[in-house]
C-alpha cells in the first residue's frame, strides 16, 4: 500500500494553505516547491544539490506574487490541487513503486519536478544552481556540491530514514533487482514464451541496435521474460 511520509503530506498541506494565502485557485507545482524550502530534510538536499536557497526563495516568491492570477477577495475561494501537482506526485509514487519501497517522500516528489513538461519549478532550480543529476547523486551517493561535511551529515540522515545503510549504489536506490524478486518468486514462471526469448536474445547479441524492447498488455508476461 503506498503511503506519502509525514514530510511530504505537511509540505502538500502547506502548498495549498499558501496558495490560498495568497488567493490562487490552483495550488502549483512552484507552490509545492516553495514548500519545500520549509522543510529543514528537503532544502538541505537543494542546498547540497548546489543551489543557492534563497536566489530560489526569492525567485519563487516573486513568481507566485505576480505571474498567477489571483481570485478578488470578494469571491469564495477553494483552492485546488493543479495537473502538474497531480502529476508529479503520481511520477514519484511510480517510481517508488517500481524499487519494491511503499513510502513517497519528499525527496520522490523533488527528483519527479525535473520531468514536469514545461516545468518552471524545474527551470527555477536549475537556475539556482541544482540540477537534477546533483539531486540524484546526492540522494545515491550522498555526494554534496558544497564539501565532505554537508555529504557525511546527509548520508546519516539516509542511513536512519530507510534502515538499509548508506546508498552507495544507484541502482539498488532507483530500481527493483528483477534476480531478487525471481528468486523470491515474486516474478510468474516464463511458459510457452521461447521464440520471445530466442529473439530477445539474438538483439542482445548484436553490436548495435541491441536494446530490444518488450510490447503488451499488463499481465502478458513482460517481465517473467526479462
Amino acid at each position: 500500500m503506498m503511503k506519502l511520509s509525514a514530510e511530504l503530506r505537511v509540505c502538500m498541506d502547506m502548498a495549498l494553505a499558501e496558495a490560498r494565502q495568497r488567493r490562487h485557485e490552483f495550488s502549483t507545482v512552484e507552490h509545492l516547491l516553495y514548500a519545500f524550502l520549509h522543510d529543514e530534510d528537503t532544502k538541505q538536499i537543494i542546498k547540497s544539490a548546489g543551489a543557492n536557497v534563497e536566489k530560489l526563495r526569492a525567485a519563487l516568491d516573486e513568481h507566485l506574487e505576480n505571474d498567477l492570477p489571483k481570485v478578488p477577495d470578494a469571491t469564495a475561494l477553494r483552492v485546488h490541487p493543479s495537473l502538474g501537482f497531480s502529476r508529479v506526485v503520481q511520477r514519484a509514487a511510480l517510481h517508488v513503486q517500481g524499487a519494491g519501497k511503499d513510502e513517497v517522500t519528499t525527496a520522490n516528489v523533488l527528483v519527479a519536478m525535473y520531468s514536469e513538461p514545461d516545468g518552471y519549478a524545474a527551470y527555477l532550480l536549475q537556475e539556482a544552481g541544482a540540477r537534477r543529476l546533483d539531486v540524484v547523486r546526492f540522494l545515491s551517493h550522498g555526494l554534496s556540491k558544497n564539501g565532505p561535511a554537508a555529504k557525511a551529515e546527509r548520508r546519516t540522515e539516509y542511513d536512519a530514514e530507510d534502515g538499509e545503510g548508506p546508498a552507495d549504489d544507484p541502482l539498488a536506490a532507483y530500481t527493483a533487482n528483477l534476480n531478487d524478486r525471481a528468486r523470491e518468486g515474486d516474478i510468474d514462471p516464463l511458459i510457452g514464451r521461447d521464440a520471445e526469448v530466442e529473439r530477445v536474445v539474438q538483439i542482445l547479441a548484436r553490436r548495435r541496435k541491441n536494446n530490444p524492447l518488450l510490447l503488451g498488455d499488463a499481465g502478458v508476461g513482460k517481465t517473467a521474460i526479462v
